[in-house]
């Protein structure tokens, strides 16, 4: 049997999986409807580039949750800023240029701030529920 929780590469065994959390700059609550469709296409196209598997996502008006797993060579401070980096940038570039009303409404989309937490301290079968309870919960 297979053991599915760590994923093999050349010279090295690993499971590095985190809970990403992000807001729209000021909190505002921009990401519904049509913004928020589009942006779920935009994490999951690029999660494709760095190879990593997007396990859960769900939007708030005003905030992203992702559990998100990836090789830890291409994602935490080193590894966090080239791996949450991509995903909020990206998407705050193409979200602004194809909805324009989002740039009168924000000077930028994203914050600077994020929240990561690697998957351990709280289990995948506890962090599933939880960010897909989130729109219930609000």
């Amino acid at each position: 049997m297979v053991d599915t929780r760590y994923r093999v590469k050349a010279g090295s065994v690993f499971s590095f999986e985190c809970h990403v959390v992000w807001c729209p700059q000021y909190r505002k609550s921009v990401l519904t409807g049509t913004v928020e469709r589009r942006l779920r296409v935009l994490l999951n196209s690029k999660a494709q580039e760095p190879k990593a598997t997007i396990h859960a996502m769900e939007f708030m008006s005003d905030h992203v949750h992702l559990f998100v797993a990836s090789d830890p060579t291409k994602a935490p401070a080193p590894l966090v800023a080239p791996f949450v980096a991509p995903f909020k940038g990206f998407t705050a570039h193409s979200l602004r240029q194809e909805f324009p009303w989002l740039k009168s409404r924000l000077p930028r989309l994203g914050s600077r701030s994020y929240s990561i937490a690697s998957v351990g301290a709280v289990s995948e079968a506890t962090l599933k529920p939880y960010i897909a309870e989130q729109k219930t919960r609000a």
